[in-house]
């Protein structure tokens, strides 16, 4: 059993950080000095004629100095995360979950490599949670209780996206005012004019979404079993991945059979890349390029290092992933300019997620969510959905409608 990421200290991930500069870094900067030398050294032979005795002797002290270097560096680096990780288990050290900078970075160091973190057995390993003022609430009858102190039947459960937070959903609102005036998060102002109580949940991104999505489903149904009142209706709100985390969460439980998914009535995905990310695809189409030139394969292998939930971004979720039969589904398209059917839309969409993809348009313009609600908000980028007035007016009104 690992240790909960609320319980490492900075020191602990300055030493993850000192191993990856050891690993993906100094080991990149090595091979590619050892292949742009070799190549170096290929074309001095050729123009001497051959690998002349002092040319050839040249190379070999060459060599050897560099390797010499580079695992001093090496022994210097895993020596210092050695260190840093027994100072962390006598307690030295601030916690790093307890600012909101250090939240941020276990929650982006997650996205990129939690499945390793998780294998590992790293204390800055994220196990799904619910969240209230950046830290774990006990799903038991007295942390409800606690943490929810005027629970209504209405629940709102907001997922964040690939190396985000909870705390991503207190972005400022968009457009920007004049007067520099701001609005709250979509959860307050849910909670203020529907009477919904806003769950915001912290999941490890970097695992793959089928298993994010069965940890879903059991924190979901656990948060339903010991809510402090019965609950009748729930909304699942997601951000970017956690749009997909919510359809594979609500594939399982109809798949188990689990009661939660008897009170969803409307399920909302702002940016969720349901047919794949041009980014994932761009990354391994250079890795595919890459392999032609050696001095171009180091920095291949860190990117290869990312984590299967990145890797399941490729294409999205399958279109035959089960749909909850009796909720609505309402997806929220941002696109830099205006139209939706620009070429600028077709490919960057809102810097990350094309139109088509975050409305679930498959070739020859089938739709994966057949009579779903759709929203497109020009002139916005993918984190603008996180509380954009424009898609808060939408949100407002769908919800209120299931409690009619």
């Amino acid at each position: 059993m690992t240790t909960p990421a609320s319980a490492a200290s900075v020191l602990e991930a300055t030493a993850l950080a000192t191993e990856h500069l050891d690993l993906l870094v100094l080991g990149g900067v090595r091979d590619v000095h050892a292949a742009v030398s070799e190549r170096v050294h290929t074309v001095l032979d050729r123009v001497a004629g051959g690998p002349a005795p002092r040319p050839f002797l040249a190379h070999r002290l060459h060599d050897g100095i560099a390797t010499s270097v580079y695992v001093g560096i090496g022994l210097g680096l895993r020596a210092t995360a050695l260190a840093m990780r027994q100072a962390d288990k006598l307690g030295v050290g601030p916690r790093i979950e307890a600012s909101p900078r250090g939240r941020f970075v276990v929650s982006a160091v997650n996205g990129l490599i939690g499945d390793k973190l998780v294998a590992d057995g790293s204390p800055l390993a994220i196990e799904i949670g619910v969240r209230r003022d950046g830290r774990d609430v006990a799903l038991t009858p007295a942390g409800l209780a606690e943490a929810f102190p005027e629970p209504s039947d209405a629940i709102v459960v907001f997922l964040h996206g690939l190396c985000e937070t909870e705390s991503y959903w207190d972005r400022r609102s968009r457009p920007k005012r004049e007067d520099g005036s701001t609005t709250s998060s979509y959860g307050t102002r849910l909670a203020e004019d529907e009477g919904w109580t806003p769950v915001y949940v912290r999941a490890n991104t970097g695992l793959s979404l089928a298993e994010t999505g069965v940890a879903l489903s059991s924190l979901l149904t656990r948060l339903v079993q010991d809510w402090p009142t019965e609950v009748r209706r729930i909304a699942l709100v997601g951000h970017s991945m956690g749009a997909l985390i919510a359809r594979a969460a609500c594939a399982v439980a109809l798949d188990v059979d689990e009661p939660w998914t008897e009170r969803v009535t409307d399920i909302v995905t702002l940016g969720g890349p349901h047919t794949g990310s041009p980014v994932e695809r761009s990354i391994a189409r250079g890795i595919r390029l890459a392999a032609h030139a050696p001095e171009l394969m180091p920095l291949a292998r860190v990117f290869e290092q990312r984590s299967v939930g990145v890797l399941d971004l490729h294409d999205g979720m399958p279109e035959d992933v089960a749909a909850v039969p009796h909720a609505r589904y309402h997806l929220v398209a941002a696109t830099l300019g205006k139209s939706p059917t620009s070429p600028m839309a077709a490919t960057i969409g809102d810097y990350l997620v094309p139109y088509r993809s975050a409305v679930g348009l498959l070739p020859g313009d089938v739709e994966i969510f057949p009579g779903a609600d759709v929203l497109h908000v020009p002139g916005a980028d993918h984190f603008d959905l996180l509380n954009h007035d424009d898609v808060y007016a939408a949100l407002r009104g769908w919800l209120a409608n299931t409690r009619s």
